[in-house]
């Protein structure tokens, strides 16, 4: 009933912008009640209203109760620097792939200390410490700098953890970067590649399109295919809508897409690595270790269960509470 009710309304928010306010209005205060509530009982409310299902957290055998599993016990503090997506760069360059990185404009600890003049002319905006606070600079575009400077300055105050209860991100200092805006002029699609791994090695490729709306931000209406290590399409919905194969074609450099996303993932049992390919060059988008906060539902079913057996609870790479 409350899955169903939600997610009425999520839809509903995409589509109207009084609806969306009140929405995340909601959200927010949700969030705010429920500082007091344990993350495991956290866990299961937030899971029951996200998917509809029940999390089982005494014997989990699903990708997302897994997932759940360990945002509740894995308590490694290289998470936290990967998931800080400042800090990150230099777990990427201590890998050997600075390289893939995209070009580091500043770094700010206020919205009112960017000074616009010196940024090239397009350039993407994001804070460090959460998801979906990005925006695209264009200074060609119209740009309302105080709504910008009143949205990240209320962005910094956030703590990210409260939302999803993502321990990762619990202690992440909170700044605004500014960096390369990434395009691909030739094809005019950029192709977000993400390579989810289980202990070091590539299992599955996300291959998501249309995931930024025209500001920046996230959009409701990005499309995801499946793929496996290969490339062979998989039929496999996760989330999002499924688009025309031929809109993402294997990169000819893939297999180095794959050595670098198993080489970042290496100390983790299980991770997403984020990788961009514009014209064969390969850039670092992020990385990730809790899939969609373990709330997307994934059809068939029966893959849930197969990603879920690639995670071992076992692993000597987690570090208990």
């Amino acid at each position: 009933m409350i899955y169903s009710i939600k997610n009425k309304a999520r839809n509903l928010s995409h589509k109207n912008i009084l609806v969306k306010k009140l929405y995340l209005l909601a959200n927010r205060t949700k969030v705010s009640l429920l500082h007091g509530l344990s993350d495991k009982k956290f866990a299961k409310m937030n899971y029951k209203a996200n998917t509809g299902k029940t999390l089982n957290l005494e014997n989990p055998t699903t990708f997302n109760e897994k997932l759940w599993w360990l945002k509740l016990n894995n308590r490694d503090p290289l998470l936290t620097i990967c998931s800080d997506k400042y800090k990150v760069r230099e777990y990427v360059k201590e890998c050997g792939l600075e390289h893939i990185l995209t070009k580091l404009y500043g770094v700010y600890d206020n919205a009112d200390d960017i000074n616009f003049e010196e940024l090239p002319n397009r350039a993407f905006i994001k804070t460090n410490h959460g998801s979906g606070t990005n925006i695209i600079w264009d200074r060609n575009k119209p740009f309302d700098k105080n709504k910008f400077r009143k949205r990240f300055n209320k962005s910094l105050k956030q703590n990210y953890y409260w939302q999803s209860r993502e321990w990762n991100y619990k202690n992440i200092e909170p700044r605004i970067i500014v960096e390369e805006f990434l395009e691909d002029k030739e094809n005019k699609l950029l192709v977000d590649y993400r390579f989810l791994c289980f202990d070091g090695v590539v299992k599955m490729v996300l291959a998501d399109i249309e995931t930024a709306a025209e500001d920046g931000s996230h959009s409701p209406y990005a499309k995801r295919n499946v793929y496996d290590k290969e490339f062979n399409f998989l039929n496999i919905k996760i989330a999002r809508e499924q688009f025309d194969v031929s809109l993402a074609k294997k990169p000819k450099n893939y297999e180095t897409m794959i050595k670098y996303a198993e080489i970042l993932s290496r100390p983790f049992p299980h991770c997403r690595v984020d990788l961009y390919n514009i014209d064969g060059k390969i850039y670092f988008g992020e990385i990730t270790f809790y899939h969609g906060g373990a709330c997307h539902n994934i059809n068939p079913p029966e893959w849930d269960k197969k990603m879920g057996d690639w995670i071992d609870l076992n692993s000597e790479k987690i570090k208990l509470v």
